[in-house]
């Protein structure tokens, strides 16, 4: 695809340095262990192999996590979105849930998404603490906003981390009620909600790096379904 470069400039969002995020090691109930690591621009085609499936599934509002989830990263690598960033789980190198979000500015962070592709274990919940450690320990924010699109996001988010209403704004993904999370609040709940280890081992590291695998459409909605074409 031949680009107009020229144009392109005025285009696209102008960014600000993000400080990484660094890779932990989280060990999950059924003792497999789940590396949390932030990935690039380049790796979105493969990231959104393992959205695709996520489109078409009703439950518990895949659907429309999955399609927004989709527009993000493609948006982001289409250099369409702003200070945007993601992190992934991987379990033997097998994608099993994204999150993202993005810099409103130095003070304020955006909660985008959170998809969980294995169920049961809390990689959900997770990677949603890894995004709001990420928010508040490594990029230095005073408070991320947040909002849900199902039940579930409201119970893991919005109840078990006792965030704020704001009634003064309104979150960019329009819909439900805007949430915040400030460092006060992040602090309390931590001890609790916020695991993993650091430095990844070399052996795990590697695997994660090498290559992001993602499962079959089949294997993915057996994993978000529970059962295979539900």
């Amino acid at each position: 695809m031949a680009i107009d470069m020229e144009l392109e400039a005025v285009l696209r969002a102008p960014e600000v340095y993000q400080a990484p995020y660094p890779p932990k090691v989280i060990t999950l109930a059924n003792g497999k262990r789940l590396v949390v690591r932030e990935v690039s621009r380049r790796d979105v085609p493969v990231l959104l192999e393992g959205v695709r499936p996520a489109l078409t599934i009703e439950r518990d509002y895949y659907d429309i996590v999955g399609v927004r989830l989709y527009a993000e990263l493609l948006g982001w690598y289409r250099y369409r979105v702003r200070n945007e960033y993601c992190i992934i789980g991987q379990i033997d190198g097998m994608l099993v849930g994204i999150v993202n979000g993005r810099m409103m500015n130095e003070d304020i962070g955006i909660s985008l998404h959170t998809l969980a592709i294995d169920r049961g274990l809390r990689i959900g919940a997770h990677l949603f603490a890894a995004k709001m450690e990420h928010h508040i320990e490594y990029l230095g924010q005073k408070e991320v906003w947040i909002t849900a699109e199902s039940p579930i996001g409201f119970r893991r988010w919005m109840i078990e981390y006792g965030l704020e209403k704001q009634t003064d704004y309104q979150h960019e993904l329009g819909g439900a009620t805007s949430y915040r999370l400030t460092r006060e609040l992040y602090f309390a709940a931590k001890p609790r909600l916020v695991v993993g280890d650091r430095p990844v081992p070399k052996e795990l590291l590697d695997v994660a790096t090498r290559a992001i695998i993602v499962a079959d459409e089949d294997t993915i909605t057996q994993k978000i379904c529970g059962l295979k074409g539900r």
